[in-house]
């Protein structure tokens, strides 16, 4: 299978503790991704505090006005060190998404680790290369943006 491998790191100021907690609340994954893309966790109701078996749905826009479900699960919780998810439904032929925290002096790196396969063979390659890893490039700076205003970036090494 040929997987993409897309990396983003970021140093923020802040305890780990408080960075686990931030993300251990996946209603806080809508704060952090592009208001442009109206999304919305579609069983809240259902979801608590993070857990491996734990099944995220989402609803969201990210492209024009075209609506995408998806479904990501809980594969593994290293509290609170980081967590994964994969791809249950959605857009992707595979999805797999490791949330990584490691104490810093001054911080907490939080690293994401994404690979991802567009379904559609020589299709998808090109809608890839035009669309979808821009996109997503997009959708990480956004989100590096959002974190370093909600706990502030460090220098630290």
């Amino acid at each position: 299978m040929n997987v993409n491998r897309l990396i983003y790191t970021q140093k923020i100021s802040a305890e780990i503790e408080e960075v686990w907690d931030f993300f251990a609340d996946p209603m806080n994954l809508v704060f952090i991704t592009p208001r442009e893309m109206h999304m919305r966790i579609t069983n809240e109701d259902t979801i608590g505090r993070l857990q491996k078996g734990m099944i995220i749905s989402y609803k969201l826009f990210p492209f024009f006005d075209f609506p995408v479900k998806w479904s990501t699960r809980i594969t593994h919780v290293d509290q609170p060190h980081g967590f994964e998810d994969e791809q249950e439904e959605g857009p992707y032929e595979y999805w797999h998404h490791r949330h990584l925290f490691r104490e810093i002096h001054g911080g907490v790196e939080v690293t994401d680790i994404i690979e991802y396969k567009i379904p559609f063979g020589f299709f998808g390659k090109m809608l890839d290369m035009l669309l979808i890893q821009s996109r997503l490039e997009y959708v990480f700076a956004y989100r590096r943006r959002k974190i370093g205003e909600i706990f502030g970036e460090t220098q630290a090494a």
